[in-house]
């Protein structure tokens, strides 16, 4: 049986699909924080079989939920503070996400002025469909 300790103040990513856990860790960013991460991938888990979770010890504001919303709403945010989850965060798909995804349409501005953002506005909620601000280019989300 895997023990990984308990931390003192941070966040645990909880209920990720499995195999997403190093995806979400670049996309989050955190291999540039300063901070103990521990990445868990395939524990066992009777609502879903197989899933991953992430512990990072470190500021619970260095966390962008709007990515986080965007690759997958269902992850679990638990907020830890004294070793004792303080609160558990809700996840929504984000309206508008900035440099997460980049526009595939060569005929997009952001093809040719490569130093604009790449943003993408929450067209159809239902079917999780974004669309590129510039040229209305359509992005499903495939995580």
């Amino acid at each position: 049986m895997l023990n990984v300790g308990k931390i003192e103040e941070g966040f645990v990513l909880d209920h990720i699909k499995a195999g997403m856990s190093l995806s979400i860790y670049h996309h989050l960013q955190l291999d540039k924080l300063d901070c103990t991460v521990a990445i868990i991938k395939n524990a066992r888990s009777n609502k879903m079989g197989r899933k991953d979770i992430l512990k990072v010890e470190c500021d619970i504001d260095t966390l962008n939920l709007d990515i986080l919303g965007f690759i997958d709403h269902t992850i679990t945010v638990n907020v830890i503070k004294d070793g004792e989850i303080v609160e558990k965060k809700a996840l929504f798909l984000p309206k508008e996400i900035k440099n997460v995804i980049k526009c595939r349409n060569p005929r997009c501005i952001t093809s040719i002025e490569q130093e604009l953002p790449h943003i993408f506005v929450l067209t159809d909620p239902r079917r999780e469909i974004y669309r590129c601000k510039y040229c209305e280019e359509k992005c499903r989300k495939r995580w």
